[in-house]
């Protein structure tokens, strides 16, 4: 199945993103600037997460930003008013963080996503609102590839309050009428994420090691299998799933055709760059206490109901990724 264009419906509409200067948000914001839609971002723009406002300096007057934090409600509620459509990215995404500070993951990914779900009920009971869930929920796989309808069974403070804020936005919608819809991203790379720290994603930590001419460190025996997904293959998906009536209420795994070992993965990324090396090292106890061994996604249920598949090969999506930091690291360091 084709992937429809989204120029005609998404045209003139009012958009509001949360984390809308992060990695995901900004280039959703891009896209959606440019298929001629009105878009607010809303980004607290906290130095560990990951928001930049480098990341949108080439739609800069395309869009607006409001710097709000969503742990204000009172600001929330103004922010959702007149919104079409609601893309609810903002999130404390590092596992190892929440570990060290859990009131502050409960905090941003529990509570603040259900006093977005009230303002949106109280202000805007008709807006379209997608949810950037995760992976992380379902734990240490039982099996693989992991469909939706594995345990949940998370494994950090991260993954418990993530599953909280997924299932209120499901809860709004069988109770309220919320036209919600939960996507469980895996691994998502490519231009504008954080490469700061490993703090957010290990792949965005090589990319800049790569570019600095450092060796990469390889956790463990190097044998973990990963799944991808390319950025703008994301952006496609949330665009979908938000001009579907049939989304509403679902939860919908993403995932990739290609799963790689963390050796092959390093070897390729590599491959690519034209230098570099790697070494294995012992997990830190702290990563070794949370890490879930293999994981890849079964996206059949996104495939077969609204005809979404990733359309850029790892191999593409990591030449692109190493392209955009070989020009523009010094924004993200």
């Amino acid at each position: 199945m084709a992937m429809p264009s989204f120029t005609d419906h998404f045209r003139g509409k009012h958009v509001l993103i949360t984390g809308g200067l992060g990695f995901i948000g900004s280039n959703l914001a891009h896209r959606l600037a440019h298929l001629g839609a009105d878009v607010l971002l809303v980004d607290s723009l906290i130095p560990e997460y990951g928001g930049n406002f480098f990341n949108v300096h080439s739609i800069r007057e395309q869009v607006r930003v409001n710097i709000a934090d969503v742990r204000d409600e009172h600001g929330m509620r103004y922010l959702v008013q007149g919104q079409d459509y609601i893309f609810n990215l903002a999130g404390q995404v590092s596992h190892t963080d929440s570990m060290v500070d859990p009131y502050t993951d409960l905090e941003i990914n529990a509570r603040s996503q259900l006093s977005i779900l009230e303002a949106c009920r109280h202000n805007n009971p008709d807006a379209n609102i997608v949810f950037a869930s995760t992976r992380q929920i379902y734990g240490k796989p039982e099996y693989l590839p992991v469909d939706e309808r594995h345990p949940l069974q998370p494994v950090d403070v991260n993954g418990i309050n993530k599953m909280a804020g997924e299932w209120y936005h499901i809860v709004y919608h069988n109770v309220y009428g919320l036209k919600t819809v939960s996507l469980r991203l895996t691994n998502t790379y490519g231009p504008r994420m954080r490469v700061k720290d490993a703090r957010q994603t290990f792949i965005g930590w090589w990319i800049r090691q790569l570019v600095e001419g450092e060796p990469l460190k390889i956790f463990g025996d190097g044998l973990q299998v990963r799944d991808f997904n390319y950025v703008d293959d994301v952006v496609d998906v949330l665009l979908l799933v938000a001009m579907h009536d049939t989304a509403n209420g679902q939860i919908y795994n993403l995932g990739s055709d290609d799963p790689i070992n963390l050796v092959n993965l390093a070897e390729m990324m590599i491959e690519i760059n034209g230098r570099g090396s790697y070494e294995i090292v012992p997990f830190p106890p702290d990563r070794k206490r949370i890490d879930i061994g293999d994981f890849y996604g079964d996206y059949r249920k996104i495939r077969s109901k609204l005809g979404w598949q990733p359309q850029i090969s790892l191999r593409e999506g990591l030449a692109r990724t190493l392209a955009y930091y070989q020009e523009h690291l010094a924004h993200y360091i």
